[in-house]
Parts: C-alpha cells; structure tokens; sequence
C-alpha cells in the first residue's frame, strides 16, 4: 500500500494530518482541554506505520477556530463527522484522551455506524458530588483567570514530581501550550469537560463497538473506577490501568500506552 502525508484545513475550519497507507483502515486520534494534534506525537508514527491516520486540532485549539454557538460534545461530534465526510472516509476507529474520550464516545452515539472501534484514555465519568463541584469551580476559575489559572495545580496533578525534575522541556512546552489557548475559547471548552459527563453515562442506547479503556493509578481526574465504570457500560470492553502515573501519563511515558493500542487495534481492525 502507498503511504502519504498530507496537511490540510477542512471547510469548517479544522486544520489536520492525515499519514499512513492511504487504502489502509482509518484511525483518528482526538487530543484533549487546551491541548493540540502534537499531543500524539509519540503514537502517531506507530499507528501510521499500518493505519491512515487522523490527527486533527479540536474547534478553539490550536489552529482549528471554535465557531459561534453553543459549545458542547455534539459540536465536537459533528467536527469530526464533517470533517470524515469531506475526506471521504466512512468508518474509523477513534482514540480519544481525556476530552477527546469523551468526544469519540459522543460520536459513537450520534453517528451509529461511522466508529469501528474506541480506545478511551484518561477519560472522566460520573464523578461524586464533592468531585463534580470541584470541576464546575474550576471551568469557573477558567471563564474568569483564563489557561492559566491555577496552572500549577493542573501540571501537578498532570505529570508525576519525577518527571517535572526530570524534564523540565517538557513541562515548560505545556506550560507554552495551554497558555496560548484564547481565554474565551478555553473557558467555553472547559465547561464541556465540566458538564458534558452526565450525557455519557448509562446512554439509552448502549454503545457495542469493540473499546479499550486506559488510564493512569494517580489521575486523580479519570480514575481507573471511571475507566472501570466506562467499561462496565460497553458489553465486551477491556480496561487497562497503567501503575504509578498521573492525568498526562501519554505524554509522560507513551510506551505504556502504544503497545496496548496497538494490539488492540490490530485484533479489531481488519
């Protein structure tokens, strides 16, 4: 099969990355809040090595522009099934993190037939109330302080204390990145991120694709109980928790994640 790599803007504005053999099963990577398509760096090559690959900025990051409106997971569903339709592609299997774990599973609902499979990373689910209040406190810090509101607390509870001595780069590159998110944009985001969990949970129509579900021991947001609750939910799912790491674990340590995915799509995908 012939391979190529081609970067461009859709009609709706969504700029993206499309690598990998081109008659090959499609595969698209969804990044999460205040993050952009590089956060795939590390995975990208893996799977473009057997899969066409997806990679493409979510509406208000990075280079995508977030359009006027209400600004929910259906938004984000219809992004990415427009942004399919253009590119002709009709089915594909969608790894989401976090934000985008909960896109690819608002996808499988909204577009039923479209997604072949999903692998759902470090994704949030029904949280407590003391949780859920703790998240809409911080989408309202976000509207008010912007990024960088309580930045620190959000790389501390991200990256482990030995990786942020360990790799400082990396920590400022972050740091760089969400800072340079529109502070409207993200505010409006984040509530997603916020409010959007109870639409996902117990779907009157149970989602049947082939998913894996990941995360980290210590995402103290996307707890291996939620990654275990969003598993129970979805006849069939398998469910990795990944030792010791922390929200950002992708980033902090890929390995642990691409063999896993790798593996599970090769046994799902044609």
């Amino acid at each position: 099969m012939s391979s190529s790599v081609t970067t461009g803007r859709a009609t709706n504005g969504t700029v993206y990355t499309l690598s990998g053999p081109m008659d090959a099963p499609a595969v698209a990577l969804i990044h999460g809040l205040g993050l952009t398509r590089d956060t795939w760096r590390a995975l990208e090559p893996a799977l473009a090595a057997r899969y066409r690959v997806l990679n493409y900025d979510l509406f208000g990051h990075g280079e995508s522009p977030l359009p006027a409106g209400d600004t929910d997971l259906t938004l984000f569903a219809r992004q990415l099934g427009e942004l399919l339709d253009e590119l002709e592609i009709q089915r594909v299997a969608l790894v989401g993190f976090s934000l985008g774990g909960m896109i690819n599973r608002r996808f499988a609902l909204d577009f039923p037939g479209r997604a072949s499979a999903l692998v759902i990373l470090n994704s949030p689910h029904e949280r407590d109330p003391a949780d859920q209040a703790r998240v809409e406190q911080r989408a309202l810090d976000s509207a008010s302080g912007g990024p960088g509101a309580n930045l620190d607390a959000t790389i501390d509870r991200w990256f482990t204390p030995e990786f942020q001595r360990a790799r400082p780069d990396v920590i400022d590159g972050i740091r760089r990145g969400l800072l340079a998110n529109d502070p409207d944009a993200y505010a409006r985001c984040r509530r997603v991120l916020a409010f959007g969990v109870p639409e996902l949970v117990r779907p009157a129509t149970p989602i049947t694709l082939p998913t894996l579900v990941m995360t980290a021991e210590n995402d103290s947001g996307s707890t291996p109980a939620m990654s275990h609750a969003i598993a129970g939910e979805i006849s069939g799912a398998r469910t990795v928790i990944v030792p010791g790491l922390q929200h950002m674990a992708l980033v902090e340590a890929p390995g642990k994640f691409t063999a896993p995915i790798v593996e599970f799509l090769g046994a799902v995908l044609p």
